[in-house]
């Protein structure tokens, strides 16, 4: 199953649209991020695991891919933790991603579900 979730990239003092696919799809367990992540943003597989593990929910033992749109600009920092972990709720349909639908959604995610804040939020609002 494919989700798309609505993000923003801080860009200097310029809010960015970014579009984060997430797909779960049959074949060996993995979770690769694509569309320039930086070091941060490749990190946060090992945060949305937790997440989602630590918040009550089951984590898909499939191969899930992540995108960040469009993909010639990189993207860094912690903020897309709760994007990628609500489209991966939304992917493997434990949430309606028509309630995510009109949001742009940013946030850090701690290891136990949290959300933390984000630098650049005056951009992003």
């Amino acid at each position: 199953m494919l989700a798309k979730i609505h993000s923003i990239a801080v860009v200097g003092v310029e809010g960015i649209p970014i579009t984060v696919e997430v797909d779960i799809a049959n074949g060996l367990p993995s979770f690769t991020t694509v569309g320039l992540p930086d070091g941060s943003v490749r990190e946060s597989k090992d945060r949305v695991k937790s997440a989602v593990i630590n918040s009550g929910y089951k984590f898909p033992s499939r191969r899930i891919t992540v995108n960040l749109a469009p993909g010639d600009l990189k993207k860094e920092g912690t903020a897309f933790d709760l994007p990628i972990a609500l489209g991966l709720l939304a992917a493997g349909e434990i949430i309606p991603q028509q309630s995510l639908d009109h949001y742009a959604i940013v946030g850090e995610l701690s290891l136990d579900g949290s959300v933390r804040p984000v630098r650049g939020t005056l951009p992003i609002a």
